[in-house]
């Protein structure tokens, strides 16, 4: 595909987080060679059978130019997600940028459930039990790996 707009315009260090089970937060800075009154629209789709949608809340700058997105409600599936950044100014075309993303990759889990420690005296030392933490994946996660750290015994 032909890529059109003046070179150094799109977007950059574009990142997305996923956290607090459904909330997803998406920022980027402007292209270093953007004109000032460039404006940013972030469009998502979640997967290939969801309708593209543009973000609903945007994060602005001083100079009210969208800088981030929060989406809520988000739910990861097992295919990666697409995002589209564009842009427009009055003085120049504007590149886009767009980048397909695994959402299950950048969720900041929550910690695990109804952590509780047994400990007895003898040489069996302690139980630890805990349940999964909340996640936002449609399927339920069959596979954690968890690390203990004991302070003191």
């Amino acid at each position: 595909p032909v890529i059109t707009g003046m070179n150094g315009s799109a977007i950059e260090n574009f990142s997305c987080v996923v956290y607090s089970i459904f909330l997803m937060n998406c920022t980027w800075q402007p292209g270093r060679d953007a004109p000032a009154d460039t404006q940013y629209f972030l469009y998502w789709q979640n997967s290939r059978d969801d309708k593209e949608m543009e973000c609903e809340l945007y994060i602005k700058d001083e100079n009210c130019r969208n800088m981030g997105c929060i989406f809520q409600n988000v739910t990861i599936g097992i295919e990666k997600s697409y995002f589209l950044v564009n842009g427009s100014s009055k003085d120049s075309l504007i590149q886009f940028y767009d980048e397909y993303i695994d959402l299950y990759r950048i969720e900041i889990l929550t910690a695990p459930l109804n952590v509780t420690a047994h400990c007895t005296g003898d040489s069996a030392g302690c139980i630890i039990t805990w349940h999964p933490p909340h996640t936002s994946r449609k399927n339920k996660p069959k596979c954690f790996q968890y690390e203990i750290s004991i302070q003191n015994k």
